[in-house]
């Protein structure tokens, strides 16, 4: 697991400072759908972002499959 996004907590400060997207923990495992304002380019914008940060390549593949911001937080810290 990458350290610069090990926690929930520099997740979410990564989705505030980067996306616009403000979470609080509880929200992190609510559905996708229920954020009007996720949409496919704030995705991609996200995963740019991110392998940035970890300076690796993202599996598109798997984010488009999760359902929340806390499963999304799990494929881009696994290793």
């Amino acid at each position: 697991m990458t350290t610069a996004l090990a926690g929930t907590a520099e997740f979410r400060t990564l989705l505030e400072e980067e996306l616009g997207l403000y979470l609080e923990e509880e929200d992190l495992d609510r559905p996708l759908d229920d954020f009007p304002d996720w949409d496919s380019v704030l995705l991609l914008r996200l995963v740019t972002v991110v392998e940035r940060v970890v300076g690796r390549r993202i599996p598109v593949a798997d984010l488009l499959e999760v359902r929340t911001f806390r499963q999304m937080h799990q494929v881009v810290t696994e290793p």
